[in-house]
């Protein structure tokens, strides 16, 4: 196959972070952003980054476009999806990542842009299939135009709950996110901009209660499990690197060893396995969805009641993008199908 031309609309803290990773790729190349931000602005942001550290490359802009290595990507600031130059570039998908473009409608304004595909970085809503790759990516048939990689923590905690399920059957269970904070949230205490009390409190002095959708989104990705799980969030003051504790009652009696073994078998590109005894910096920039931690692995036993917690890391940032790049590439695949 030719090379993939993608586009990334929202040049946020995923957008640069696809950037920084299809740019070091074969196969995959970004032709052009969209942004309503100055070109000054995105390439100084591109270049240095508190969390993932210095890009390794050359970046200069002009007043439409950034260049890297030499390397110029048209720079549009189009309100607009629609009006944007997509079609100029034969853009094959674009990574929609303003987190405004989330119903499946709203996406297709891209369509009519000129792009043949559009993955949207965020939980969606509308008739669109929600992937997690290499978890359910293999329902896409090329057919679709629209589709969703979900959030972060669904991707952290799919294939740990996929395992669960098909080798153990999940009952019920419950989710905690212990996740960095984010740009939703205040570093000062003031007024939150949609009203939350708790996310208007200072991010980097507090644990901070936040709701997630993630357990109650995974039936999007694994049917089975539709109805089985709730969750909630607890924002900390870690700049990036979060975990998924899940908390299960199976249909079958375990050990924490069973449990261990089906995590490491299942082990792929998407879903690591470690037993190293590491903390969350350890994991920023990791490729890894989802990196299961066998040290935690917990069985309790009541009578004839098990309660099983299992836990599994996951770069809130770097994890999630290394998720997208590859279901584009993927289902950039399919287009021609």
């Amino acid at each position: 196959m030719s090379t993939v031309k993608v586009a990334i609309n929202g040049f946020g803290r995923i957008g640069r972070l696809v950037f920084r990773q299809i740019y070091n790729m074969e196969g995959i190349e970004v032709v052009a952003i969209n942004d309503l931000t100055s070109p000054k602005v995105l390439a100084h942001l591109l270049k240095y980054d508190s969390a993932q550290g210095r890009f390794d490359a050359n970046v200069t802009y002009s007043d439409n476009s950034i260049t890297v290595n030499g390397e110029e990507v048209k720079i549009y600031a189009q309100k607009n999806p629609a009006e944007i130059g997509w079609k100029q570039h034969n853009v094959d998908v674009v990574l929609e990542c303003t987190g405004f473009f989330t119903d499946k409608e709203k996406a297709e304004a891209h369509l009519t842009a000129g792009a043949k595909r559009v993955v949207i970085s965020a939980p969606a809503t509308g008739d669109l299939k929600t992937i997690v790759f290499n978890v359910n990516h293999n329902i896409l048939d090329g057919s679709e135009t629209v589709i969703s990689c979900a959030s972060c923590t669904t991707n952290c905690l799919a294939p740990m709950a996929q395992v669960l399920d098909e080798k153990f059957g999940i009952v019920a269970g419950t989710m905690t996110t212990i996740h960095a904070y984010t740009n939703d949230q205040n570093t000062q205490d003031a007024p939150h901009p949609k009203g939350d009390l708790r996310r208007a409190r200072a991010a980097a002095q507090n644990i901070v209660p936040n709701s997630t959708g993630a357990a109650k989104a995974i039936g999007l990705v694994l049917p089975s499990l539709k109805g089985k799980l709730d969750g909630s969030a607890q924002r900390v003051p870690t700049l990036t690197g979060s975990l998924t504790e899940l908390v299960t009652v199976l249909g079958k009696k375990v050990t924490a060893e069973e449990i261990n073994e089906a995590m490491k078998a299942a082990a792929n590109e998407s879903f690591g396995y470690t037993e190293d005894e590491i903390v969350s910096s350890d994991i920023i920039g990791i490729s890894y969805g989802s990196l299961y931690d066998g040290t935690q692995t917990k069985v309790i036993s009541a009578g004839d009641v098990q309660l099983v917690k299992t836990v599994s890391w996951y770069d809130n940032e770097m994890s999630y993008v290394s998720q997208l790049v590859r279901t584009v590439k993927y289902f950039a695949g399919l287009i021609s199908k």
